[in-house]
Formats: C-alpha cells, structure tokens, sequence
C-alpha cells in the first residue's frame, strides 16, 4: 500500500476534502490544553499543522514514506512507550486500517490522556461500494456504534461523539485515486443525492474518547 500513497501524497496535501472542515476544527478544539500529540496516519499533516498552530508539539506517523511523516509505522504497531502523548488523533485515515480495534487499542495504549479520532461514517452498502470503486484501498466505514465498540474495547471511555456533513469537489476526489471513465460513473451513480453540482457531501463523525 504504501507505493500507492506515495504516490498520492502531493494531492493529499492540497486535498480540499482535507485541509479543513468543521471536523478538523472540532479536533483541534479537543486537544486544547494538551502539549503533546501523535499524529497517526499523518497523510497530508494537515491535523499536524493545526495542533501545531495552537502551540502542541506534534509527532508525525504514517505507513507511506511518500507522506513524510516523522516516524514510518502502521497505525496497528505504534512504536511508541505507554502514555507517551497527551493526546493522540486520527482523521480521516482508519477506513483504510485492516485493523481498526486494534489501531484504536494502539492509540489508548499510547495517550495519556485522550484519542480523537475522526472518519468518514458508514452511510449504507452502496456508499461503501461507491467508496471501493473509488478506490480499492478502502476496507469500510464504521457507524457510531462500532467506533464506540472499538473506543471501549480499548478501555476508552467514549466521552463526546459530533456529526458532520463534510462537501467539497467531486472531481478532485475522484482524481486522487485514478478513478475515471466507468468505474467513475458507476460510483457517482451509488453516492445517488450525495452528489450536487459537481460536489460530493459525506457525513463524517468525531469521537472523544478518554482515557479512566
């Protein structure tokens, strides 16, 4: 995988489904007061570079070198003591985890205080189809319930969740991936009235999970 986001790691950075949101915002406001933080998944660092602006000293991890994270590590092997952070995050990343439980456990095991995580929410079959076709790296959107499952079998204790219609350029998300001609079609087709005036609108949730 990580040959494919090398590869894809210019259009993260200037990702307009990525550099901001009211999501992002929501993120950065939970890590206030915290001095430390872990960036997993790092991406286009963009969580990174908004922690870093409220003064919180960051460390970088992704699995693609291309990212150019501060340390190379899947999300599930964090080589990292316990409770090395205040506060570890990932945004918009687990959809990609082969193992998001355990990614999430890696996370409590690391933080001291508290993981924020936000994602794309599973919004039925034919979104997640839509989502593969897109691009075949995605595993699966979770729903509330199973990030609050994965939140507390990690012994987390699940202390805020928000929800978020998140819109931005249809065609520069499905260019990220490749995705073109009738792959692309197809999978507009199954996002149905998601799709409007050339923009795609996605529910995204944010959970604040602490730490007993």
């Amino acid at each position: 995988m990580s040959n494919v986001w090398d590869a894809r790691a210019a259009a993260y950075v200037d990702s307009d489904a990525h550099r901001g949101g009211a999501d992002l915002e929501q993120l950065v406001a939970w890590a206030e007061g915290a001095r430390s933080a872990l960036d997993v998944a790092t991406g286009g660092g963009h969580v990174a570079r908004r922690l870093r602006d409220e003064g919180i000293d960051v460390v970088t991890l992704d699995p693609s070198p291309g990212m150019n994270p501060d340390v190379i590590s899947r999300a599930e092997d964090l080589p990292f003591a316990d409770a090395s952070f205040d506060v570890v995050a990932c945004r918009t990343a687990a959809h990609h985890f082969a193992d998001p439980a355990g990614a999430v456990r890696e996370m409590g095991r690391v933080a001291r205080d508290r993981v924020l995580l936000v994602d794309t929410e599973f919004m039925g079959e034919e979104a997640e189809q839509a989502e593969a076709l897109r691009d075949p790296s995605h595993v699966r959107n979770y729903s509330e319930a199973e990030w609050r499952a994965f939140a507390e079998a990690a012994g987390l204790r699940v202390a805020d969740v928000e929800h978020f219609e998140h819109a931005f350029d249809l065609a520069a998300w499905l260019a990220r991936t490749g995705c073109e001609g009738d792959e692309a079609e197809r999978a507009v087709a199954l996002l149905g009235e998601r799709v409007h005036d050339g923009r795609l609108t996605l529910r995204k949730i944010a959970v604040r999970a602490v730490k007993p």
